[in-house]
């Protein structure tokens, strides 16, 4: 007769597997008791509400705080920039200036801020310690001065 092939390590493992398959429907049947005595709460109990300041609470909000809002005046993403404003004039002295190059900075005497000037945007040459005139565009690196002019 021969020896069983029913080693040591496979009745372990035999065991091991009834064990974790007994543990699901332990975990299961603990899921289904739960879910049951969730089931029991009332609706109202389970809905929240958001207050005038955006706090969730659990009683309803007041009808009287109540504000009507317009569907259009609603703005999705960035607002509409407001382009009725007139370009301000600035005044300011020229710090630096290459020629060569064909750029320059430009100190606005009010802000003292320093502006990126290009010869494109120029009128006249101009020279360092020159007073000039000139508007402030953005630009994709900061602000730029373009309809630079002379002051005589």
């Amino acid at each position: 007769m021969g020896r069983s092939q029913d080693s040591y390590s496979k009745r372990e493992k035999e065991k091991k597997r009834r064990k974790k398959k007994q543990e699901k429907l332990e975990r299961r049947e603990q899921r289904k008791v739960e879910k049951e005595e969730r089931g029991k709460v009332p609706f109202e109990e389970m809905l929240s509400y958001v207050d005038e300041n955006g706090n969730l609470t659990s009683t309803p909000p007041d009808p009287s705080k109540k504000t009507e809002i317009k569907a259009e005046d609603i703005v999705l993403g960035v607002p509409p920039q407001d382009h009725t404003a007139q370009e301000v004039i600035r005044k300011g002295r020229v710090k630096f200036f290459n020629e060569e190059k064909g750029y320059g900075f430009i100190i606005d005497l009010e802000t003292e801020d320093s502006i990126f000037v290009h010869i494109n945007n120029l009128d006249e040459p101009l020279q360092e310690n020159d007073r000039v005139t000139f508007e402030v565009e953005m630009g994709p690196k900061g602000p730029n001065a373009v309809q630079v002019k002379l002051v005589k």
